[in-house]
């Protein structure tokens, strides 16, 4: 066992890498193995604006059955977490206001009214959907976000190395505590067939001078939404399910611009500045539980879906509370 690491986490997206600086700035000595750098991770094209459960992909929401109240928890965790990193600069988190939208439900229900910066859309502003209304909510741009993740978990002492591990044993032999967030890959390392893949593919245009975002919700594997992060304006979205291609699509970046276009027509002269596929680790229940390996203790964090940002530090403060809190060896038996 390698000496002077207290824990070994495994995968540097965006629950990899907040878990780590949260054991990090609590004390542990922490490493990072990861296939792939952070800004080569699915983490890094999420669309990642944070609005709670109601944000969750449709195509999985209804699969999701972990006890409400911890997944409240974790949301709420969240909201907070991001709220305060938006008043910090260099975070690539900021507030934003912009128009959620959906295809089915009623326009005005008592849930909407708590929601920040409720606001009901005018006629005009729905934009031919049924339900349309304004608030304002943390908006990460996550290439900036990752980087700068990286370098609070460096300030902690932590360390990041891009070489993956081959094996849960592999991985248990190097640290005492071994937390899993390796995303899709968990299917193969935990040999866990639960998790299942839904492909999402982005298109990056420059922005025309948007300043709102625009967010459809609705049940489906096509979406309306774009989101602007200063020049860029990243145009979403697909959620294909059991689809394993990281490949660009040429008809759906055709397909995502033209539906972008027909709600703001600025959009469609919009130089294309890049299409990223990433695949969102999803489960019918978001895997945070612990076994042991021999001696070490493995700590799984993976399954978290379309929300994985939004509860990535919710789910990161709890395993963080697992390895402080350590459970009892049992006494030996003469």
């Amino acid at each position: 066992m390698a000496q002077g690491i207290d824990v070994l986490v495994l995968g540097a997206g965006v629950a990899g890498l907040t878990t780590a600086v949260c054991l990090a700035e609590a004390g542990c000595r922490v490493r990072v193995r990861t296939g792939e750098a952070p800004r080569d991770t699915t983490s890094a094209v999420a669309g990642a604006i944070i609005g709670g459960p109601l944000f969750a992909d449709p195509v999985e929401a209804a699969a999701k059955w972990q006890p409400l109240d911890t997944n409240l928890a974790w949301h709420r965790t969240g909201l907070a977490e991001f709220g305060a990193l938006a008043a910090v600069p260099g975070t690539g988190v900021r507030t934003a206001r912009g128009r959620m939208v959906s295809r089915h439900g009623a326009d005005d229900q008592p849930w909407m009214h708590s929601l920040p910066g409720y606001a009901p859309c005018t006629e005009q502003e729905h934009a031919g959907f049924p339900v349309a209304f304004r608030m304002s909510v943390p908006l990460v741009d996550m290439p900036r976000y990752l980087g700068y993740l990286t370098d609070r978990l460096l300030a902690a002492g932590g360390e990041v190395l891009v070489t993956p591990v081959g094996s849960l044993d592999e991985a248990a032999a190097e640290a005492p505590v071994v937390v899993n967030c390796t995303g899709v890959g968990a299917r193969t390392l935990a040999g866990d067939p639960a998790v299942f893949p839904v492909r999402g593919q982005h298109v990056v245009v420059e922005n025309p001078g948007l300043e709102e975002f625009f967010f459809e919700r609705s049940p489906g594997a096509t979406s309306t939404s774009f989101l602007p992060h200063g020049d860029r304006l990243l145009l979403g979205g697909t959620a294909d399910r059991d689809a394993w291609s990281r490949t660009p699509d040429p008809a759906q970046t055709e397909q995502i611009v033209r539906r972008c276009a027909e709600v703001e027509p600025r959009i469609a002269g919009a130089r294309i500045l890049g299409v990223h596929a990433g695949l969102r680790a999803t489960r019918p229940r978001t895997r945070l539980e612990e076994e042991r390996r021999g001696d070490t203790r493995v700590i799984h964090n993976y399954g978290h879906g379309s929300v994985a940002v939004a509860m990535s530090w919710g789910c990161a403060r709890d395993v963080q509370r697992l390895v402080e809190h350590a459970p009892a060896r049992p006494a030996a038996v003469s």
